[in-house]
């Protein structure tokens, strides 16, 4: 066995370490309390446990060995500076309590890592193997150990066995990643306290009033996007268009056929095709089609994709979901959840997860199902998105204890969907017919569906078609019309965004990360920029004030294109392509560029933000009683002139669909529920002035 008693650690990925190999005492650092025990319990069965003042931690004695596992709580060092103003570039890591009042507890954790880490030989980071776990394992190390003599434990799940290979296979500290998640935390910090102390102090030098704003690097494209969808949805105006179906008979069943043309826009157009149709008195069956379509099954999740399917099924927000991954990921029960993965680890043995899982009364059928269907030949689909730090999410096969309904539907999910991986396409049937005039001048269609072979959906039901069954048909026989009917609908505006949208969108345009997205979704509620409402996400005034602000005045902030720029750079850092400072180093010429800018219209910035944060009163508002924006055209602001532009011109197609008079196509969308706030806002106080 080899002996390290040197100051140096000499290893690399090819030739790891084992903890057991080492001489003297090592102190092991978990991210969270949970991790500490699940690791010392995998280390030994015999550890001692010991506790400073109400924190436990462990020791694992053996012969020359002294192992020590403490946990930290996340980040216990956060950026701080001492100077005023802006900009800033200056700053420091100094304890979390230091910085951010609400983190007392923070002294506890920090106090006792300061007390195990003396006279140590070794450091383990042992924190979640991504970029923030290898920055809070780092800066322990640093201000408490010495890196020189540090190790990384690289897993990803909690289990005994994972675990104690982990410790078997020690790795040096992963400096790359190290430097990109020390990049991220720099980059968003001078970032967040320069622009945000800008905006403040605009305010300040226009009322002489503090007040607290922010801004941020991701933060702030992403308000700007939830601002642009509500504004489509604001100046929304539905228009008509009308669905003719004909109701049709076959040995008294009645079959619904739709007109193949469907939506109609002409209301006339609509009516006459009706006429003509009843005037034929039957249908003729024209075409019959049959196909068969094989649905392969979905890859295993991997967060978004998992934080997707719990909005859609269950309601559970983007942060609720990964906060309750976490959890179970901390129990053994999954694995790491904060992953782009879509492929499962090629060592892992998928036999022995089944046949845990059998063990839980709820999959027992399944997983045998599993194993006949397969013949037990495991072999799952895999998406094509990877991980460099960890594999799709998958259950670990330990099985839970006590869990909450809402850890229980998470859990549910994840099992499920790594049980359909391994399993044979659905098979779905379909049919469609197609009907016309006997004159052959219009045609209908139906389609019926019919699930011939399950496959994966008997394990994961959640996108089970519903059957549509409809009588046997042969082509060219005459079927008695009913009746035939016109039905008005109105064409939709966007749908309101759910928080899962808004992580969709950060993650199609690459901007943030699948540990961060959820946060800073988060983060524009408690600033108050957005609120939730009964149909999903509502851009609050605030937020409006500083989109509009900071378009208008340095747009480049809220560019999706800068902030995907940094993303960039950050990942070439990953692939060690890029030093950290040279990243740092654009910011800062970035920001001071941007600043510079700003400062020369700080006068106007500082204007425009009072008039929306409701602190001057003295100028020309806007007509709209709610709105405190300036006056653009005809008493309005630039977005309610817009709205009355969007009433007349579409007006122009009201009539064009069908008969009505200006005033009752007014009446009509203003009492809609689909129509755009800032025309229903432009209609009321027209009709309250006349």
């Amino acid at each position: 066995m080899n002996k390290y008693s040197s100051n140096n650690i000499r290893s690399n990925s090819a030739n790891p370490i084992s903890i057991w190999s080492l001489r003297g005492r090592v102190l092991v650092i978990a991210e969270k309390p949970k991790a500490a025990k699940k690791i010392a319990d995998a280390l030994s069965q015999n550890h001692i446990t010991r506790r400073y003042h109400n924190l436990a931690y462990y020791e694992i004695v053996q012969r020359d060995l002294v192992i020590t596992v403490a946990s930290a709580a996340g980040h216990l060092y956060e950026l701080n500076t001492w100077e005023k103003g802006y900009p800033i570039f200056t700053y420091e890591w100094v304890p979390a309590y230091i910085a951010s009042r609400e983190k007392r507890y923070v002294k506890t954790y920090l106090d006792l890592l300061r007390e195990v880490s003396k006279n140590c030989n070794y450091y383990v980071n042992a924190c979640d193997y991504d970029i923030e776990g290898s920055v809070i394992g780092f800066l322990l190390i640093k201000f408490h150990g010495n890196e020189k003599r540090a190790l990384r434990a690289k897993y990803s799940s909690l289990t005994p066995l994972e675990l104690r290979e982990a410790f078997t296979r020690l790795l040096p500290l992963d400096y790359p990643m190290i430097e990109a998640g020390l990049c991220r935390h720099e980059l968003d910090w001078i970032w967040g306290i320069n622009i945000s102390r800008a905006l403040m102090q605009a305010v300040y030098m226009s009322t002489k009033k503090k007040i607290i704003l922010s801004a941020g690097r991701v933060q702030t494209p992403t308000l700007k996007q939830v601002y642009e969808h509500e504004a489509k949805r604001g100046l929304f105006i539905p228009v008509p268009q009308y669905i003719i179906t004909a109701s049709l008979k076959k040995n008294n069943v009645k079959i619904q056929v739709e007109y193949i043309n469907n939506p109609v826009e002409s209301q006339s157009q609509a009516e006459l095709i009706k006429v003509n149709v009843e005037q034929q008195k039957y249908l003729v069956v024209r075409n019959i089609e049959f196909s068969k379509s094989r649905y392969q099954p979905p890859p295993p999740f991997n967060l978004s994709d998992l934080q997707e399917e719990a909005s859609r099924i269950y309601g559970f927000s983007p942060m609720k979901t990964q906060e309750i991954a976490e959890q179970l990921y901390l129990d053994a029960l999954i694995s790491y959840p904060r992953t782009n993965s879509q492929k499962l680890p090629p060592r892992l043995n998928y036999k022995n997860i089944l046949s845990n899982l059998a063990e839980i009364r709820e999959y027992r059928e399944l997983v045998h199902r599993l194993i006949n269907e397969t013949k037990g030949i495991l072999k799952p689909v895999e998406g094509e998105k990877e991980d460099p730090a960890h594999p799709a999410i998958y259950p670990t096969g330990v099985l839970p204890e006590k869990l909450t309904r809402e850890q229980a539907a998470i859990y549910d999910l994840i099992v499920r969907r790594f049980l359909a991986v391994f399993a044979p396409p659905a098979s779905i049937s379909h049919v469609k017919a197609e009907f016309s005039t006997p004159d052959h001048r219009f045609a209908f269609t139906t389609t019926g569906l019919s699930i011939e072979y399950p496959g994966w959906l008997a394990y994961y039901p959640f996108h089970t078609p519903s059957p549509r069954e409809i009588p046997r048909l042969n082509r060219g026989e005459s079927l008695e019309i009913l009746n035939v009917s016109i039905r008005e609908t109105f064409t939709k505006p966007p749908p309101r965004l759910r928080k899962i949208d808004i992580l969709k969108w950060m993650e199609s345009v690459g901007i943030g990360t699948e540990s961060t997205r959820a946060i800073i979704i988060e983060k524009l509620f408690d600033r108050g920029y957005l609120k939730s409402t009964r149909d999903g996400v509502e851009i609050s005034d605030l937020g409006v004030g500083i989109v509009e602000v900071i378009d208008t005045f340095f747009p480049d902030l809220a560019s999706v294109e800068l902030t995907r720029k940094f993303e960039v750079l950050m990942d070439e850092i990953i692939r060690g392509r890029r030093k950290r400072e040279e990243v740092i180093s654009e910011a800062k010429r970035v920001i001071s560029s941007l600043l510079e800018k700003f400062n020369r219209d700080i006068g106007n910035v500082g204007v425009s933000l009072a008039k929306k944060l409701s602190l001057v009163e003295n100028y020309e508002k806007c007509s709209i009683p709610s709105c405190r924006s300036d006056v653009y055209s005809k008493g309005l602001c630039r977005i309610h002139y817009s709205a009355l532009e969007a009433i007349d011109k579409t007006y122009q197609e009201w009539a064009r669909r069908k008969k009505i008079s200006f005033e009752e196509y007014l009446a009509k969308i203003n009492a809609m529920k689909s129509t755009g706030r800032y025309v229903k806002e432009v209609i009321n106080y027209y009709s309250r002035t006349k």
